[in-house]
């Protein structure tokens, strides 16, 4: 979803000239690496690292929480993308203090305020330096090509998370934390070295107030539309948020898993269950409608997160849950996708818009469950998160069902209306000639 929603600042109608060739679409895909390798830095290793200095789990999940919020929040910076300076200029800096504010986030291990505020910079300026890649590579990519890129560009968000879980502590732990630091923020300042190898057009010369004034405009002309409104409150219902990958980092301790063996669960868990969860999707959504098939989802991944009470503690329960909490996120994520697509439909004049705005209520739930999750931790260890977690899935689920199935009979019944006074006209028309 990095970058699919940015609004495009130059005319559809005026095309960008390139002066050099682009690099191949894997490449300029990966480029998107940044915000994988920080998603693993806050959501896993950061949390891993915590429970290791013996901070307490609901702790760990509220600063986890307030680190992952502006996966729904930063979009209202993203019109500050599109004026002033290249969208390469935005795409380096924000990487760049990506790269540096996890390397604080790691220093500040013993400094939860500086940690915080680390965490915090660290998740919005990768979102945001995705966001500004995402706008930038859609005025040099071919068209034809666009799809692929998107394959690309999350495969390198699936991926980079996967990588920073599977090394990430295990340079805390055997090299000097400054070292350590230091190259952890290499390692997510390094897919904007592709950067150089892509041609970019100049910055638009709009003022900022321009930029906001389309943004809100565009924002209050999707909220007067039926179907934006029913797919945002599907998303803002906790009915498939599966946080739980965001803090099993921090529980391995429960399951009697300890330093490589969370590290290299974390970094399999999250790389193949996503690529997993990315091919499985198509196969599935061509024989289930969508919106049904996110509900079923969230239920069939909430029964598996039930089933886990039952099994011991043991490192293997951790593996599988990893596994299967990551393969169930994954298959949500692709799902949530293709709902905001068929919202947007054909010809949508607000199509990044809609896009934008509907992915980042997604998140919103995110942080409320994990806050919940952690809390129940606090009163009842890791059985009560993992059931606290499952019934919020299954009754959100089962309400939200509820919901749309009465919100299509409603409006079945003005159509059913319709047909029949269209089938009636023509015997009416017979009878008077």
């Amino acid at each position: 979803m990095p970058g699919g929603g940015r609004m495009e600042s130059i005319p559809r109608e005026v095309p960008v000239k390139l002066n050099r060739r682009i690099p191949p679409v894997w490449v300029t895909g990966l480029s998107n690496g940044t915000l994988g390798f920080v998603t693993g830095v806050v959501s896993f290793v950061l949390p891993q690292l915590l429970a290791g200095e013996g901070v307490p789990e609901a702790k760990i999940a509220a600063i986890t929480a307030l680190a992952m919020s502006p996966n729904f929040w930063a979009v209202i910076f993203g019109p500050v993308l599109d004026v002033r300076f290249s969208r390469r200029w935005y795409a380096t800096g924000l990487a760049g203090l990506a790269a540096v504010s996890s390397a604080v986030a790691v220093l500040s291990l013993h400094h939860l305020v500086v940690l915080e505020l680390a965490m915090l910079v660290s998740a919005a300026s990768g979102i945001l330096a995705s966001s500004a890649l995402g706008g930038w590579l859609a005025n040099v990519v071919p068209q034809q090509d666009k799809n692929v890129l998107s394959k690309w560009m999350n495969i390198a968000v699936v991926s980079g998370s996967g990588v920073v879980a599977a090394v990430g502590a295990e340079l805390v732990r055997h090299l000097p934390v400054a070292v350590a630091a230091a190259a952890l923020g290499a390692i997510v300042f390094s897919p904007a070295v592709i950067f150089l190898w892509i041609p970019a057009p100049g910055p638009d010369r709009r003022l900022a107030s321009e930029s906001f004034g389309q943004f809100n405009r565009e924002v209050l002309a999707l909220l007067r539309k039926r179907q934006v409104l029913v797919v945002l409150l599907l998303f803002l219902s906790p009915c498939s948020s599966f946080v739980l990958p965001n803090l099993l980092g921090g529980l391995g301790a429960d399951f009697h898993a300890f330093g490589r063996v969370v590290s290299l669960a974390g970094g399999v868990g999250a790389f193949v269950p996503g690529i997993l969860g990315c091919v499985v999707f198509p196969v599935i959504a061509r024989r289930l409608p969508l919106r049904f098939f996110y509900l079923a989802n969230g239920v069939a991944g909430s029964l598996f997160t039930l089933s886990l009470i039952a099994l011991p503690h043991a490192p293997w329960t951790f593996a599988l849950a990893l596994f299967g909490e990551f393969l169930f996120q994954a298959v949500a994520f692709s799902i949530q996708v293709g709902i905001v697509f068929e919202a947007i439909g054909p010809e949508n004049p607000l199509a990044a818009t809609t896009f934008a705005f509907l992915t980042s209520a997604t998140n919103v739930p995110v942080t409320l469950v994990m806050l919940a999750d952690g809390h129940a931790y606090s009163a009842a260890g890791i059985r009560g998160t993992l059931a606290t977690d499952a019934l919020i899935g299954i009754t959100t689920c089962l309400l939200a069902g509820l919901l749309l199935a009465r919100f299509d009979r409603v409006m079945r019944g003005p159509a059913a209306g319709s047909a029949r006074l269209t089938e009636a006209l023509p015997e009416e028309n017979g009878s008077a000639g």
